[in-house]
């Protein structure tokens, strides 16, 4: 490894953002891997977009084999404050609102209740008239 413990602030390795001059942080280390963006097999792109930054999950993302992981320790550099990482950001699913879910399953149960129930109340309505209104045969 080239480095020799030096400890970097993440503002120090966001002075390293070129490709003349490229500087990543992967799982608390430094790399200066301004030797190999023209090596790097997805271009220096995919590299130059990662740093300023914790590039950890880029990294893992992409699923390098071990001999990509192991190509890192000749660019090691040192090792990132890790104070100055902002922490990362998990999602958090909002809480379920079981309130709500019972009103609408139980306005559900209603309006399926009054689907049946109305017809049977107008059918009926209509046959108590038709019966009061029936004028008797002779």
């Amino acid at each position: 490894m080239g480095g020799d413990g030096k400890v970097f602030t993440l503002e120090e390795v966001s002075q390293h953002t070129s490709n003349q001059d490229c500087w990543i942080v992967i799982d608390g280390k430094v790399y200066d891997v301004t030797k190999f963006l023209d090596d790097h097999p997805g271009g220096d792109e995919v590299i130059l977009t990662s740093t300023g930054k914790d590039a950890t999950d880029d990294f893992e993302d992409v699923g390098h084999s071990s001999t990509a992981k192991a190509m890192l320790d000749e660019y090691y550099v040192g090792d990132i404050d890790s104070a100055t990482v902002p922490a990362k950001t998990k999602f958090v699913a909002p809480p379920s609102n079981q309130t709500q879910s019972n009103q609408n399953k139980s306005s559900d149960f209603l309006i399926k209740i009054l689907q049946f129930l109305v017809p049977l109340l107008i059918l009926g309505l209509a046959l108590g008239i038709r019966s009061y209104t029936k004028t008797p045969s002779s």
